[in-house]
């Protein structure tokens, strides 16, 4: 099946392409535009995101909403992951502000919203969760965001301190919110 991702982000298309093979995953045409993320959960706005895109499309969409939640900020970033240090900031302002306010080996975890949204009105929502403690110092060039600083709670015993953004992709795929919502929203399509 061909599945319209409703992003332009091309780091989430290549991870999405694998994670939900064999479909067929294309990130959302120029033409298209998204409303803002005006939701305050992850699921608010990876439906509203899927949604959009199914409608103007044609074509069965899915959008996810993904951050990080930092117990020692309350939650925070969670939703505003992506604009953690202002509107426009980079990953790596966002990583900064996240090392600077939470301390090191405090409580993190990655959320995964994922929507399918068919044009039919079939709609599905799953959760992706992984939970893992902040790294005194970023480290790693793989992954991106918040990666170089998330040292996850599943991991390869010969490697405990490894941060996500030193795995390989399939490591990380393993145990990533996003790979475990990809293999949730991949099983109930086989069943569909």
């Amino acid at each position: 099946m061909k599945l319209v991702l409703a992003t332009r982000n091309a780091h989430k298309v290549r991870e999405f392409e694998a994670l939900l093979a064999p479909h067929e995953v294309v990130a959302l045409p120029d033409d298209v535009e998204l409303p803002p993320e005006t939701g305050t959960t992850f699921a608010a706005n990876a439906l509203t995101k899927a949604r959009t895109a199914a409608q103007a499309t044609g074509t069965p969409a899915i959008a996810d909403d993904s951050g990080i939640e930092a117990a020692a900020l309350g939650g925070a970033p969670g939703v505003y992951s992506a604009r953690f240090a202002g509107e426009n900031a980079t990953d790596e302002e966002n990583l900064a502000k996240l090392v600077a306010e939470a301390p090191a080996g405090s409580p993190l975890a990655y959320v995964c919203a994922l929507a399918f949204v068919d044009p039919d009105g079939t709609e599905q929502l799953v959760e992706g969760r992984c939970t893992g403690t902040l790294a005194a110092r970023p480290r790693g060039e793989g992954g991106f965001g918040y990666d170089p600083a998330f040292v996850p709670d599943d991991r390869d015993p010969a490697a405990p301190e490894h941060t996500m953004a030193e795995l390989s992709q399939a490591d990380k795929d393993a145990i990533s919110h996003r790979g475990r919502a990809a293999r949730e929203l991949l099983a109930w399509l086989q069943r569909r």
